[in-house]
């Protein structure tokens, strides 16, 4: 969108009392600012009326008049609030609907979904998730100038987890905005700068946080390339931290992937390991359709060896962790471990699961899930989601729907309580799925 920027700058003197009248011992004092005194160079409003020439790597210049207003285009030029309805007319994309290959660039030197370090050819030293996908943001930001951050603390501070620490010193506070704690503004004008040919990543300081952003998210962000019948589209990424942490209390332990589902024309994956953090990081920035990156706050520290060949994986593919023949084991993220710790138990009591981490949470790669639900005849889902109305209720119809002469037994989903996730660590636990219950519920599947 173009950005209407007023400026009013007007400065009036400020009389001196008897009692502060300049000389050698007294200099003056500082006049105070006046009500409509431009803010320094340095403050957010400049930083945002700069931030849309980053798309032309344009010089920006400060421009003083003194009662009217202009727009400023990603292009650099500029047009006065009278030539708008024309100026837009002339600048609507013809193009804007994403295809495969441009979301997605098939990885040929990596073997994805590796959960065990030693799969993994030795290349670099272990990274965790914060620095997978530290990685895959530097890197983008490298290849594209488009590419920019903002959030609350993102520039120098690194973020609440450090995830963009050092992009502000090497890309400069344009491209690694600081923003106010005000997420529902900051969050539209990342649209608005998506809409005018950048590339936003906007980062939500905890996921839950991303509720105050929900208008601009699912009215703007979701709808806007349909609304503007296609003339505009919004390659933006919504990323931050989320779901049960140790103890984080109940509006920190937020997970929002059942809010966002439902909107039409976002996409929603979730990472659980540094190798897939780094390709899905790198998918989404690619792709011209809103994604948001769920991220758990307990597999930050999670580490693996990360290749050093550059690797992009599909947001719509979900990951074979581990094959089997009796029972399909549908997860993602932090349940991820919480299943594979079930299935040591299961193999040594002689069952066979499959299990699949679905990663992609809308839409669901119902051609690997069909596959493996073929084979088994039986499913088990297990999320960290809330069970009414959760992504498992929502993969459990889909698979019904589809494959439901394939089943052998209901579909079993196992979900977290719907209470508010208390703070005490021992009632924390009972109301999420833990690895006893997984193998219980297979074994009671498969009798």
């Amino acid at each position: 969108m173009w950005l209407c920027s007023p400026l009013i700058h007007s400065y009036s003197s400020t009389s001196l009392s008897s009692r502060h009248r300049p000389n050698r011992h007294n200099p003056p004092p500082s006049p105070p600012p006046h009500p409509l005194t431009p803010p320094p160079r340095s403050s957010f409003s400049v930083k945002v009326a700069c931030l849309i020439d980053l798309s032309s790597n344009l010089e920006v210049h400060c421009i003083e008049r003194k009662t009217s207003f202009f727009f400023i285009h990603c292009d650099g030029s500029l047009t006065s609030g009278l030539n708008l309805r024309n100026s837009r007319s002339a600048r609507l994309s013809t193009n804007a609907v994403a295809t495969k290959q441009d979301n997605v660039t098939a990885s040929t030197a990596s073997k994805p979904g590796v959960t065990n370090v030693d799969e993994t050819p030795p290349s670099k030293p272990i990274g965790n998730i914060l620095e997978a996908l530290r990685e895959g943001l530097e890197e983008e930001m490298e290849r594209d100038p488009r590419v920019c951050v903002m959030g609350e603390d993102v520039g120098h501070y690194g973020g609440s987890y450090k995830v963009t620490k050092g992009l502000a010193t090497k890309y400069g506070d344009l491209r690694v905005l600081d923003t106010p704690i005000a997420e529902n503004s900051f969050t539209g004008m990342a649209i608005g700068a998506a809409m005018t040919g950048l590339r936003p990543i906007v980062e939500g300081m905890n996921m839950g946080f991303l509720l105050l952003a929900f208008n601009q998210i699912s009215n703007n962000c979701g709808m806007l390339h349909y609304t503007s019948g296609g003339q505009f589209k919004i390659p933006i990424v919504i990323r931050g931290p989320g779901g049960v942490g140790r103890q984080l209390g109940a509006e920190h332990s937020q997970r929002l992937e059942s809010y966002f589902q439902s909107i039409p024309g976002i996409q929603m994956v979730a990472c659980s390991t540094p190798y897939n953090a780094k390709g899905l990081m790198k998918a989404a920035i690619r792709s011209d359709n809103p994604v948001i990156l769920f991220e758990h706050v307990l597999l930050y520290n999670l580490k693996e060896r990360i290749p050093d060949e550059e690797y992009v994986l599909n947001l719509e593919e979900a990951e074979m962790v581990r094959p089997g023949e009796h029972v399909t084991i549908l997860t993602y993220s932090r349940m991820r471990y919480h299943v594979m710790q079930a299935a040591k138990t299961l193999v040594n009591k002689g069952y066979d699961p499959e299990v699949i981490d679905i990663r992609s949470l809308k839409p669901f790669d119902l051609y690997t899930i069909g596959n493996s639900v073929k084979k088994t005849h039986r499913v088990v889902i297990v999320e960290e989601c809330m069970r009414t109305g959760g992504i498992g209720a929502s993969l459990t119809a889909s698979i019904n729907e589809n494959f439901h002469d394939y089943l052998d037994a209901p579909i079993v989903c196992l979900s977290s309580q719907d209470v508010p996730t208390p703070y005490a660590g021992t009632l924390e636990e009972w109301t999420v799925v833990q690895p006893a219950q997984i193998v219980a519920a297979v074994e009671q599947l498969c009798r």
